[in-house]
């Protein structure tokens, strides 16, 4: 191995390690401060090990509300999302080269708006048809960028369909709905599945959007927002410690269950 070889995957590495500190390190911290008797989310200075954050999260049904409050809105976002993100994507890839080039930036153009604008805008539309801040609008308003992505994932699996099977199920009679449930749907799983994940991380993780529509309704971003202003505690550390470990042991599982269904399918 010559010597330029050698620097190459020196750096390689380097930038490979500080690729996962800068990842990484942030939630670490957070996880640590968890433990830290101090009233503030730090690691330094150390005044203790505790489990008395876990028991404040407990107590605190604000904080719990707020959540269930975001999981009720990313529900129905996602029931919102993936439904009419695959309609745009079926029309989009069946359009001919420039219509779709048009649509397409129609389609993608909530995606590159400010989410304050979009709240506003939402806000103001809705608020003339009597109808006033609460989960029906951050659904709306979250809905009508979420699409987007729904949108941009689904076109993707799209270009790897072949249309030959499309023509040949209509051929031998399968009408068009039943090409859509048999052969279109099962190929779309893998990416609805995932556009379906994405929809409820943008909805939970949502701020700058849900803060105009929210009403009276609080959901967990702007809940924690509050408690900034008002005195944050490491009790958020729990609750981000308790997400990260049930997002951790969800993606075990379902990496093991995925390999055992194709250990039983090889076999």
């Amino acid at each position: 191995m010559s010597v330029a070889d050698r620097i190459a995957r020196a750096l390689f590495g380097f930038y490979f390690a500080a690729f996962f500190v800068y990842l990484f390190a942030p939630l670490t911290i957070m996880a640590v401060a968890t433990f830290n008797k101090s009233r503030f989310p730090t690691v330094i200075p150390w005044q203790g090990t505790t489990l008395q954050w876990f028991d404040e999260l407990w107590a605190d049904t604000g904080m719990w509300q707020s959540l269930w409050t975001s999981i009720v809105v990313a529900f129905f976002v996602v029931l919102l999302v993936l439904p009419i993100g695959t309609a745009a994507a079926l029309l989009l890839t069946s359009l001919h080269a420039r219509a779709r080039s048009f649509m397409y930036a129609v389609m993608v153009s909530p995606l590159l708006t400010p989410g304050v604008v979009i709240g506003i805008s939402t806000l103001v539309l809705w608020r003339q048809l009597g109808v006033g801040g609460g989960v029906f609008l951050i659904v709306l308003a979250q809905a009508s960028f979420i699409i987007c992505y729904v949108m941009l994932m689904v076109t993707a699996r799209l270009q790897r369909f072949d249309r030959i099977q499309e023509e040949a199920a209509l051929g031998l009679g399968a009408s068009k709905f039943m090409v859509f449930r048999r052969v279109i749907l099962p190929f779309l799983k893998p990416a609805l599945l995932a556009a379906g994940f994405l929809a409820i991380l943008q909805s939970i993780e949502n701020y700058n959007t849900t803060l105009f529509v929210r009403g009276f309704d609080t959901p967990l971003t702007v809940y924690i927002a509050t408690k900034v202003r008002t005195g944050l505690t490491p009790a958020v550390n729990a609750l981000a410690l308790i997400m990260i470990a049930v997002t951790i042991f969800g993606a075990v599982l379902y990496e093991v269950v995925r390999r055992r269904s194709r250990g039983v399918a090889v076999r």
